[in-house]
């Protein structure tokens, strides 16, 4: 998650201080990922100090405002326009949890499966009933549409993100089951032995080579 571009984004929109920024933030995102003010003005530091925003004077009530630099403008639009980097993908508990629970002692990885898919199922649960609320919203043009659109497609995403890992603990169940009814029929090709390190012996000699040859010419000598 990038806090630095979010921040940016909203102050786009024009100057705005620490606490406004965190509360906009989360409204935009449904406080899927929430935000303390001690992280929105440590990143405004840092912000300030590569010169993508600058103090904006104060408002009436003495709140020190921020606002956006052209030099910000321009890293804000680059971030826009670049794809996401997969090419190096967080940490995942689970996964790493799974990996981890494969052949450790005293270890059900189904059982372990199975109490994930549960919670998964009700994840993606409460994720349908937030979209909903959400859609209701947009519906009702009783809020402000561009947030509720925002955290729709939040939603959305975890929804998708909660379907897949659904679909993943299912195969990894099925995987195992697979692989262990192979192992109990023996399917499962044993480890190699290693290599004897030792040289081959010296092929024996052949009934034709330690045969007598005769002489030219007459018999062979007695």
């Amino acid at each position: 998650m990038s806090i630095r571009h979010g921040l940016l984004a909203l102050l786009e929109r024009g100057p705005r201080y620490g606490s406004q920024l965190r509360t906009e933030f989360e409204s935009r995102t449904g406080s899927t990922w929430p935000l303390n003010v001690g992280q929105v003005y440590t990143t405004l530091a840092r912000l300030e100090r590569d010169g993508l925003v600058a103090p904006g004077g104060e408002d009436a009530a003495g709140h020190t405002l921020y606002a956006i630099t052209d030099t910000g403008r321009h890293e804000l639009r680059g971030w826009y326009e670049r794809p996401v980097d997969r090419t190096n993908p967080p940490r995942d508990e689970l996964s790493i949890k799974l990996a981890m629970a494969v052949g450790a002692p005293g270890v059900d990885v189904r059982a372990v499966i199975q109490a994930q898919r549960h919670a998964t199922i009700r994840a993606m649960q409460d994720y349908t009933r937030l979209k909903a609320q959400a859609l209701a919203a947009i519906e009702s043009g009783k809020s402000q549409e561009r947030d509720d659109v925002a955290w729709l497609l939040v939603v959305e995403q975890l929804i998708f993100q909660t379907e897949a890992e659904a679909r993943w603990l299912d195969h990894s169940e099925s995987r195992l089951v697979r692989l262990s009814v192979l192992a109990e029929r023996g399917a499962v090709p044993p480890t190699p032995p290693a290599a004897d390190p030792r040289p081959d012996p010296a092929p024996a000699a052949s009934a034709s080579a330690t045969t007598a040859q005769p002489s030219q010419g007459g018999l062979p000598h007695a």
